[in-house]
């Protein structure tokens, strides 16, 4: 009988139900504690007259999303994220192909480059988007100095005018453009890298048998790539739009919502109504607003990712 707990132990670190469980708890816990509880506290929040200074869950159905509906400020925000989620990946989706298929190529010093592209995505945001801050600064913008130098601004022949400076973050559609290419600029290195995988598993034979039956680069590119990689583009997509979607890091720290609030999306109005305002109620109904619309399109592209897919 010396030997019953150690075979006890063995059985229970052989059985396969038993690791699981034992792996997979972390990971629960984790999505428990740190997204489920306050996604609960925010969905109860929302139904409820709650604010900083009066904590009670008093019942109040819909008034909070009736409230909100009705504020220019959150019309703006909407407005705003759809636009520069779109647009955004738009940028990116294109840019993401073209250099996934330079990085997939075969040159010197490839793997600079690739360190090179991958140094956005792993810059923390708030850090990345402090060094956007400083170039678009509205004094002293290394950007504007390089066209001033190139006779594009501040001369009365200048293309971009006789003003000495842009003014980025002050003028709303240049704010507007700044924050989309910051946007491209954080999400392009992961849609690349994801892309980049998926074109290096296609079946060089394929490209081959292509080669020998003449067929160029776009059509190789049109007719064979894209078709192959499209259930990996539509993946990249939906991970670069719910970062999008769900990011507030960039538009906070360039303009917090400004010039007045064109600039305002949803994260950012939810956190200046709901914690800088205290009104947590409507903040939580302003965060939660999108959830729906984000849970489909979830849906709808990992569906349409299976069906595209070639066997």
């Amino acid at each position: 009988m010396t030997g019953g707990p150690v075979a006890r132990f063995r059985y229970l670190t052989d059985n396969e139900k038993v690791l699981g469980s034992v792996f997979l708890f972390p990971a629960i816990a984790y999505i428990v504690l740190l997204v489920g509880i306050p996604f609960a506290l925010a969905i109860a929040f929302s139904l409820a007259n709650v604010t900083v200074g009066n904590t009670t869950l008093s019942f109040a159905g819909l008034e909070n999303f009736r409230r909100i509906l009705q504020t220019p400020e959150f019309r703006q925000s909407l407005q705003n994220t759809f636009f520069f989620t779109i647009v955004s990946q738009a940028i990116t989706l294109v840019l993401a192909n073209a250099l996934a298929l330079i990085l997939s190529a075969e040159f010197r010093g490839k793997w600079l480059a690739r360190l090179l592209i991958m140094l956005p995505w792993a810059t923390p945001i708030s850090l990345g988007t402090v060094g956007w801050l400083w170039l678009l600064d509205s004094k002293f913008s290394p950007i504007d100095w390089v066209l001033r130098y190139a006779h594009l601004l501040g001369s009365p022949d200048a293309i971009l005018g006789i003003q000495k400076n842009l003014y980025y973050l002050g003028n709303v559609d240049l704010a507007r453009a700044s924050i989309v290419l910051v946007y491209v600029w954080r999400m392009l290195p992961l849609s690349a890298v994801i892309l980049m995988a998926g074109l290096t598993a296609i079946s060089q034979d394929l490209l081959d048998q292509a080669d020998v039956d003449g067929a160029g680069f776009w059509r190789t590119l049109f007719q064979i790539k894209l078709p192959l990689i499209l259930p990996i583009m539509a993946v990249a997509s939906l991970f670069t739009l719910v970062f999008t979607v769900g990011d507030m890091a960039v538009v906070y720290v360039l303009t917090r919502g400004g010039p007045v609030y064109y600039t305002q999306i949803l994260p950012t109005w939810a956190f200046i109504k709901g914690i800088e305002a205290g009104a947590l109620g409507e903040g939580a109904a302003t965060a939660l607003f999108l959830f729906p619309v984000l849970l489909a399109v979830v849906f709808v592209v990992l569906r349409a990712s299976q069906r595209t897919e070639v066997t």
